[in-house]
């Protein structure tokens, strides 16, 4: 994306909405051409991967940016894995240690910080456009397994993010600088960026009762999982889906 397009980037804002996504997605079919971005205070039918429901409750970033793409579609998880890593590397250097948990994930501490969702339009083959869905928590309540910033920020004096506004705009810079980076490099660049931050490497796992440590993904997000038994050792390329990797 040129700078005369990041100029050009249209902004929505809305106190209270269905989705994101989805009026990015309604935009676009109305002939609104992207990039776009629209910004909630509060979703009240987010969607997580997988069509579980994201709670989005008010104090939190729900975000999603529509972008101009031309992808191959089996190359649809490259969208993923570039916004996971443009988000978590800016982050980054503002001294969040943010890290990744296959698939979509933004870990922090151990606990869910936030997580993606894309979404795609296809014609012939080819990925035209796409919204990205970004979740992060800021102030609001969170489970068990989460963490919110703002808790975080409380503890760390260099740890420099004083807004949700400030959040929010650099997430929106971490996807675009995603995007460029792949666009620039190509996805095997965003593949290394993206497994410098995962934080599942090494991990163990149960896969058909058999025991395995993770260890990489692929450039088509496979987990890939390296299992042995007494005499032999085989690596599988596991889909999104396939298993959980739960949380530490």
């Amino acid at each position: 994306m040129t700078a005369q397009q990041r100029q050009q980037l249209s902004c929505y804002l809305f106190d209270r909405i269905d989705s994101t996504n989805e009026i990015l997605a309604q935009l676009i079919e109305q002939g609104t051409q992207p990039p776009m971005v629209a910004i909630a205070t509060e979703q009240t039918a987010g969607r997580g991967q997988w069509g579980r429901k994201w709670q989005s409750l008010p104090g939190g970033l729900y975000l999603s940016m529509a972008l101009r793409v031309e992808i191959a579609a089996q190359d649809a998880p490259h969208l993923t894995l570039f916004t996971a890593a443009g988000i978590a590397e800016t982050l980054r250097r503002y001294h969040i240690p943010v890290g990744l948990k296959w698939p979509n994930d933004l870990i922090l501490k151990g606990r869910k910080l936030g997580g993606i969702k894309s979404e795609t339009r296809i014609n012939q083959g080819l990925i035209t456009s796409a919204v990205i869905g970004v979740g992060i928590n800021w102030t609001n309540p969170v489970p068990e397994v989460g963490i919110n910033l703002q808790s975080y920020l409380q503890e760390q004096p260099t740890a420099s993010i004083n807004s949700l506004e400030e959040l929010a705009a650099l997430t929106i810079g971490g996807i675009l600088a995603g995007y460029e980076r792949y666009i620039q490099k190509g996805i095997e660049i965003i593949l290394d960026d993206y497994l410098k931050c995962l934080q599942s490497l090494g991990k163990k796992v149960m896969v058909n009762g058999s025991l395995g440590t993770v260890v990489g993904v692929s450039s088509q997000g496979e987990l890939q999982v390296r299992l042995y038994s007494p005499g032999a050792m085989t690596q599988l390329s596991l889909p999104p889906g396939t298993i959980t990797l739960g949380y530490d």
